[in-house]
């Protein structure tokens, strides 16, 4: 047999072309368009992204008033799809129901069954502007009380805010967390995106190609490694504590969320961003101790290993200062990362060819078959 030249997780395989966005795992660097990922989240917004993702440029002054007057009218769920999240059996998890109440919307899009590329534009503002309301809705009802509509106008992430909470999100937070949600847009031909685009090839719609990204996405080795980051850091609870804990861990092998990247060889750099709203939200909550133990844990890392902090490990203390619970960290990766998919689901179709790999085969060759009653 040849030499195998198969890589397990198709680790480096160049799968196809795309312009949505470039990483840089040498120099650290993440561009969506062209546009450095420092530069979008010091002055652009989440909207604007969303734009410049779709349309593959930013926007002007008036088409993009009239781009984010669409945005904020469609946040609104279907009454029907309220009804079936109340039909939930209380032990699903968001991410379960994420995945079920995004199907649900197909049914009930205007454009359902219209894969023109105008039709396909308006379904990734719909998806896009209802994935939060999705999230906060079933918060609201696990937790007992009714969902609240959003208000009008407003951003998304105010309205996530509003309708998690019941009340108005403050500015800081507001834009810290628009921020987030830039910095999660898009990575490439990670697994949810390539999950998207194999459905997409198939010519399904873009709820089902989203439907799989979600599925791919509930997995812990692609989504929830903030989930952990922040478990890890109420483990320790004490910064007096952290560097020793971060050694013992270290001594016994045991991998530490938030760090390393199957393509980054060097700082990932929406961690060095988070890093500042971390420290940012703990002051605004008057708690600056997961900062601190973040701080700690990151510096002994770097003394010990030669292994970067990667998106998840900031993004873990920044939410929990902002007081989002553990359980919608990765849903609200999901709520961010639908800007990407529906991207790449569009920028798939516009020159279309079923994904259809080959695999190296491993097993025995010519076997000579016995009839079953000789065996």
């Amino acid at each position: 047999m040849p030499e195998s030249a198969a890589k397990a997780g198709l680790e480096d395989v160049v799968a196809g072309p795309s312009s949505v966005c470039f990483v840089d795992g040498v120099e650290g660097r993440l561009l969506y368009r062209g546009y450095d990922i420092k530069e979008l989240a010091e002055n652009s917004s989440f909207a604007e992204v969303a734009f410049l993702l779709w349309y593959g440029r930013l926007p002007g002054r008036k088409e993009f008033d009239d781009f984010l007057v669409q945005v904020r009218k469609s946040i609104e769920l279907p009454a029907e799809t309220v009804q079936i999240i109340k039909l939930f059996p209380k032990q699903a998890t968001p991410m379960e129901v994420l995945r079920t109440a995004m199907s649900s919307l197909g049914h009930w899009d205007p454009d359902s069954g219209n894969m023109a590329t105008d039709a396909s534009l308006r379904k990734a503002i719909r998806i896009t502007a209802r994935m939060g309301a999705i999230i906060a809705a079933h918060q609201r009802i696990r937790n007992g009380a009714e969902p609240i509509h959003p208000i009008a106008g407003k951003s998304v992430a105010f309205n996530f805010f509003y309708m998690l909470h019941g009340k108005e999100p403050r500015p800081e937070v507001e834009r810290a967390f628009d921020i987030a949600l830039i910095l999660h847009a898009d990575h490439e031909f990670n697994a949810s995106t390539f999950a998207a685009r194999v459905t997409a090839a198939t010519l399904s719609d873009m709820y089902s190609s989203v439907v799989s990204a979600i599925g791919t996405l509930k997995g812990p080795l692609h989504g929830g490694a903030n989930e952990q980051v922040m478990r890890l850091l109420m483990e320790i609870a004490d910064p007096g504590k952290a560097e020793r804990a971060t050694l013992d861990q270290l001594s016994r092998k045991v991998k530490i969320p938030g760090f390393g990247h199957r393509v980054y060889r060097t700082e990932d750099p929406r961690a060095g961003v988070l890093r500042k709203y971390s420290e940012q939200m703990g002051r605004l909550a008057g708690d600056l101790r997961w900062f601190e133990i973040s701080q700690i844990v990151e510096k002994t890392m770097r003394s010990n290993t030669k292994v970067y902090p990667n998106v998840d490990f900031y993004s873990a203390s920044t939410y929990h200062s902002m007081g989002i619970p553990i359980e919608l960290f990765t849903p609200i990766f999901a709520m961010s990362r639908i800007t990407g998919w529906t991207a790449h689901i569009m920028e798939q179709w516009g020159n279309n060819r079923l994904i259809r790999p080959r695999a190296e085969y491993t097993g025995p060759l010519r076997l000579p078959y016995v009839p079953l009653d000789q065996r």
